[in-house]
């Protein structure tokens, strides 16, 4: 257990480094639209004056909750908007310290499931890649798919999160298996 243990650190720390490869630096510019200074700041009002009511919190801008909104909704433009009314540095060192937690969790819970769904290296990375795949195709393409979320947004997400889930995965398979994988050879019948 202790193997599975460490091989997890090791995997989280690897999906950490990855993922602040992927959206800590100017990479992350890929992912993103941007809007010129004086549209930012026409929109950082507009929606300082309309959401502050509610507060923090993700909008579906119009509202199809209504039949007004439905129509408004049906002819766009539409937004999914992620807003946070009070703001935060754009570098949050306490993000990164919750991220790196984060990851050694999701790192020990990666080398934990594997332990349990497969005994040789080769087991275990071909189960890491397939639930890694599995899981990003409907988590984030999903999202475009279903919401109709910007494509090259969610593409770029579901490359970092193969990248990095993927690394944790193979890692801790590798991390937790001896020097050299034991194949039993099978029982004969006689």
């Amino acid at each position: 257990m202790v193997r599975t243990i460490a091989s997890g650190v090791v995997g989280g720390i690897a999906m950490f480094i990855i993922y602040f490869i992927f959206w800590g630096t100017p990479l992350s510019a890929l992912a993103f639209h941007r809007a010129d200074e004086q549209a930012s700041a026409n929109l950082q009002a507009a929606m300082a004056q309309a959401l502050t009511v509610n507060g923090t919190g993700v909008y579906i801008i119009p509202d199809p909750a209504t039949a007004q909104g439905t129509i408004l909704y049906g002819k766009g433009p539409i937004a999914t908007v992620f807003y946070n009314s009070s703001g935060f540095p754009v570098t949050d060192s306490a993000a990164l310290i919750g991220g790196f937690i984060l990851a050694l969790v999701v790192g020990i819970l990666i080398a934990i499931a594997l332990r349990f769904v497969a005994a040789d290296f080769g087991s275990r990375a071909r189960t890491a890649i397939l639930f890694t795949t599995a899981a990003v195709l409907w988590v984030h393409i999903g999202q475009s798919v279903f919401n109709h979320a910007p494509w090259g947004y969610m593409l770029y997400l579901t490359f970092s999160d193969f990248i990095a889930l993927g690394a944790a995965g193979l890692i801790a398979a590798k991390v937790m298996s001896p020097g050299r994988d034991v194949i039993a050879p099978l029982p004969t019948a006689h």
